[in-house]
């Protein structure tokens, strides 16, 4: 074998291990994408109508454009403050639903922002959330999409109340997170997201979130409350 040949076969075996390097780094790879994506894997294949390839370029996307954001911790100040204000939208959405809503969505963006992520458009707030928080993201678009119909009265009580209660997962991620940090930020733990899913579904279930709010979250869920307030006059 020819020196020139060995040197050739060296070069392409550095150029293919650097190409795993780099892919394996930014999750590369279809069932990679499949598995760090989760739920918003299937959204995004089902978004482009089961293809499954333009929905891994659009996630791969978004994994280079935000796969390296360094998330914020809150000061425990902050930390109160957002646990405060969280705790008055539930307290309000039981006389005033639609705007209680709207002060969750408001709320989400303003956290996020806190915590590292884009505030600078809701789209890119979310595609960057969705990279970090797959598992919990949908209910920022829940609660984001509910809010602008509710606004235009489109929305019932019970839409409503479904909504608040998805957008609180997202919610406590964030705060939960953020009482883990200790160094400054650093990339969202997908392994312990996983872990903890079946438990934090199991909580979402019976409206017992965080325990400061579950007196309030168990009254979001009976559903006497949630008849006494129907904005949308009967319309879906």
């Amino acid at each position: 074998m020819s020196t020139g040949l060995i040197i050739t076969l060296i070069v392409a075996a550095v150029v293919v291990l650097a190409i795993a390097a780099f892919l394996a780094r930014r999750g590369g790879g279809p069932r990679s994408v499949k598995r760090r994506f989760g739920p918003e894997y299937e959204r995004t294949v089902a978004q482009h109508n089961g293809d499954t390839k333009a929905a891994e370029r659009e996630l791969s996307e978004r994994l280079q454009r935000h796969g390296e954001l360094r998330t914020k911790p809150l000061a425990p100040q902050e930390r109160e403050e957002y646990a405060a204000q969280w705790a008055a939208v539930q307290e309000r959405f039981v006389d005033a639903p639609v705007e209680a809503v709207v002060s969750a969505d408001r709320l989400l963006s303003r956290l996020a922002e806190a915590r590292g992520f884009p505030g600078d458009g809701y789209d890119e707030q979310v595609s960057a959330l969705s990279v970090h928080h797959p598992r919990r993201v949908q209910g920022y678009r829940e609660v984001h999409a509910v809010a602008v119909l509710a606004r235009e009265g489109q929305a019932d009580t019970e839409r409503l109340r479904e909504a608040l209660v998805h957008a609180r997962a997202l919610y406590e991620d964030l705060m939960e997170q953020s009482a883990h940090d200790s160094h400054g930020g650093g990339r969202h733990d997908h392994d312990h997201e996983r872990g903890r899913e079946h438990g934090r579904e199991h909580e979402h279930a019976d409206g017992s979130g965080s325990r400061n709010h579950g007196r309030l979250s168990e009254r979001l869920h009976l559903p006497g409350a949630v008849r006494r307030h129907d904005t949308s006059g009967g319309r879906a």
